[in-house]
């Protein structure tokens, strides 16, 4: 049982609470369709209605894949893309003067957001670079060793 929990259900928990977020933001595009197109077309990139398409295509395919383990580094690296030009070109939280501003503040808005998308663009890395998983026991029983990825060689 804990061999099934250590090597099937906490790597697949950990990638669907990574990339659950993408799906429902594709459909939120489709159904505010006008209001993501404004936001598309906000940059200095041309293209609002094909850029919209092509973002709506990396949020539905690329966590399917990542979930399902099918070319998930590729699916990861392209994520994390998405994820860094998303927060450069669509929450430049430096271009609002309110950021300091008492109560609501688009600007704050945006640096949240901003901030979550490399959170985000983090985890996928980490999901390129570090596919594989410790044991739950192996965490449990050492909760303050490096991971694997971290560690300092041995000669």
């Amino acid at each position: 049982m804990l061999t099934w929990i250590n090597l099937c259900l906490l790597p697949m928990l950990a990638r669907v609470f990574l990339v659950c977020m993408f799906p429902f933001s594709g459909l939120d595009k489709i159904l505010h369709w006008q209001d993501a197109l404004k936001q598309a077309e906000s940059s200095f990139l041309p293209g609002g209605a094909k850029l919209l398409i092509l973002g709506m295509a990396v949020e539905f395919v690329t966590p399917v894949c990542i979930v399902a383990g099918w070319h998930d580094r590729l699916a990861a690296f392209i994520l994390a893309g998405f994820c860094a030009v998303t927060a450069i070109l669509y929450h430049n939280f430096w271009a609002f003067p309110d950021f300091w501003a008492k109560g609501d503040s688009v600007a704050r808005g945006h640096f949240w957001d901003f901030t979550k998308n490399f959170g985000l663009c983090g985890g996928l890395l980490l999901l390129i670079i570090a596919g594989g998983f410790l044991p739950l026991a192996t965490v449990i029983s050492h909760p303050l060793a490096a991971a694997p990825v971290t560690a300092t060689p041995q000669p």
